[in-house]
């Protein structure tokens, strides 16, 4: 039998990103202070993201390669990365 006070409170939560109203239940341990609804209306412990899997660049595919982006990395590997051999 299991120590009662030591297990953290794993439950059902209800995570919504704000940055595109996506929800999505899953199970969890997360500290929330807020009640939220799901769409089939259970009342769930709420946790808000910033951004989820849904809002996220790399998984939307609109993110942006640093070595795409007008040639910047190459204009600075040309400037700041050719070595210099000092002559003795």
């Amino acid at each position: 039998m299991a120590k009662e006070g030591i297990h953290p409170n794993y439950r059902e939560v209800l995570f919504v990103d704000l940055s595109n109203g996506f929800k999505f239940v899953t199970r969890s341990c997360v500290n929330t202070k807020e009640m939220g609804t799901t769409e089939d209306g259970r009342e769930l412990p709420l946790y808000k993201l910033d951004t989820s899997s849904e809002s996220h660049p790399f998984y939307t595919g609109t993110q942006k390669s640093v070595d795409n982006m007008g040639g910047r990395v190459e204009k600075f590997r040309n400037r700041f990365g050719k070595t210099t051999t000092i002559a003795k």
